[in-house]
């Protein structure tokens, strides 16, 4: 009750109000905590879904290894120089089809000694453009999904390269890069999809 004569709330009055504020406080509290934790969950979630762990299984592949001065060239060397000598040599692909790029001597922006391996369903006789390669199994590969120009791979080639040191993981070939959509089916680089993929061991 109000005390009536100073027109102030009553003492007993004030320390209702403050247990209902603790009340209050004790809630917003929980929701914050609640909230925090839906965050925590979230970017768990995100990382999982952005890095993988994925098996890739033993292929042949037919490989040609070259440097080229920056990767606006790697659609012209698979079209105007590996394409054409797959042909003439009969290779045949495998549906859907599988292709990588390996880049020897880590990552550069410029003059890129890069190695493109393309599965084929059987060995056949090298020639001076093209090898035939037996790439074994990788029972377990970390992998993840870059969308967007080649100019970013490097950005996330390092934050896989991260995540496999401090999950405890041990690389046992050079990383791959495969190429699911680019150039030759997305007009808007935005739209080209790349699939890091590192093969592993604990």
């Amino acid at each position: 009750m109000y005390d009536f004569e100073t027109q102030r709330p009553t003492i007993d009055m004030l320390e209702e109000k403050i247990c209902r504020c603790q009340e209050q406080l004790q809630l917003l509290i929980e929701c914050r905590d609640r909230l925090t934790a839906m965050i925590t969950f979230q970017k768990k979630l995100n990382e999982m879904e952005k890095i993988y762990i994925d098996s890739l299984p033993a292929i042949i592949v037919a490989s040609h290894r070259a440097e080229i001065p920056s990767y606006d060239e790697l659609g012209k060397l698979c079209y105007m120089t590996i394409g054409p000598e797959m042909s003439r040599l009969g290779c045949e692909c495998p549906e859907p089809g599988y292709c990588y790029t390996i880049e020897h001597g880590g990552y550069r922006k410029e003059n890129i000694d890069i190695e493109y391996c393309e599965q084929v369903a059987a060995m056949g006789k090298d020639s001076d453009i093209i090898k035939f390669k037996q790439i074994p199994q990788a029972a377990e590969a970390v992998c993840m999904k870059v969308y967007g120009p080649y100019d970013r791979l490097n950005e996330n080639i390092r934050e896989v390269l991260e995540w496999i040191e401090a999950n405890g993981y041990t690389i046992t070939y050079p990383p791959r890069y495969s190429y699911v959509d680019g150039i030759w089916n997305q007009e808007d680089p935005e739209k080209w999809l790349t699939i890091i993929q590192v093969p592993v061991t604990r």
